[in-house]
């Protein structure tokens, strides 16, 4: 009997504290893709894909990609953190005067003004 494979996305994703909102930012798709991926609707083939070429190579997920330059445009810039998703999404908490991202925000007006 095979066994089907079951994503375990959500638990991941809860273990690190991030709404679907949040991943779906971090990772560059949807919400709606991520709730189909939660919940099973999207099969997990491409990701059992990838874990056999990284087993059969004995390598990690990232030794598989190389990341080259495709053009001249300027690229659009991905949140790279929770808190820039927050910004983003407008759900920003209150910041105080010695936590180390206000004076990022801070920097970050300076150079935009």
């Amino acid at each position: 009997m095979k066994h089907k494979p079951k994503p375990r996305i959500a638990l991941l994703r809860e273990k690190a504290g991030l709404t679907q909102l949040e991943l779906s930012r971090l990772v560059g798709v949807t919400e709606s893709t991520i709730q189909n991926w939660e919940s099973g609707r999207t099969g997990t083939e491409h990701i059992e894909r990838i874990v056999r070429f990284c087993k059969a190579l004995n390598c990690q997920v990232e030794d598989l990609i190389e990341y080259v330059s495709e053009s001249l445009e300027e690229p659009v810039a991905q949140p790279s953190s929770l808190s820039e998703i927050h910004h983003l999404l407008g759900t920003e908490e209150p910041v105080t005067a010695s936590s180390p991202d206000n004076e990022v925000a801070q920097q970050r007006k300076a150079r935009s003004s």
